[in-house]
């Protein structure tokens, strides 16, 4: 009688086991990429942000420090440190406005309460002045790019002094 030859191979069971370990390896990987995207989509939107506010201060330091640009059109940041300690005379936690209005973007139903502002794609740009502050005869700016992102307001902001050089 001849007896049976064992054939070598993969049982069903070594088989399963090894498609299970495949598939969670990329599973992984897939979990990993779409970290990875949504991490790639933030730091665009931020770049393209500060690139934004840093186009806006080159536009800003190349007008004329009288310009109508670089007003305090609300008069928030004018003449609100009558006792020139460097502190907003409104600096208080009950009061809209403080900081010498620099932080100005919209109220609380969506109006616009910075001194001036563009919009740009999804992004709006605002910037604020405050005359005479921290020094006489010079403009403190910021800027302020807000843009929506996943249902959240996402916001960037760059500070520049402006002097009256004469």
């Amino acid at each position: 009688m001849n007896s049976p030859k064992k054939e070598a191979g993969f049982t069903i069971l070594e088989i399963l086991i090894a498609i299970s370990i495949l598939a969670f390896g990329l599973l992984a990987v897939a979990t990993m990429q779409t970290a990875s995207i949504k991490g790639n989509s933030q730091a665009i939107s931020i770049t393209e942000g500060i690139t934004l506010a840093q186009d806006k201060i080159e536009e800003l330091i190349g007008l004329d420090y009288n310009h109508p640009d670089l007003s305090d059109t609300d008069g928030d940041g004018t003449n609100q440190d009558a006792n020139d300690n460097g502190i907003d005379d409104n600096d208080e936690p009950t009061v809209t406005g403080a900081n010498f209005g620099l932080d100005d973007t919209v109220d609380g139903v969506g109006t616009v309460i910075a001194d001036n502002w563009t919009t740009s794609g999804r992004y709006t740009v605002y910037w604020n002045v405050a005359v005479n502050e921290p020094i006489n005869n010079v403009k403190s700016i910021r800027v302020i790019v807000q843009w929506p992102e996943r249902l959240v307001t996402k916001r960037a902001s760059i500070d520049f002094m402006k002097a009256d050089i004469i």
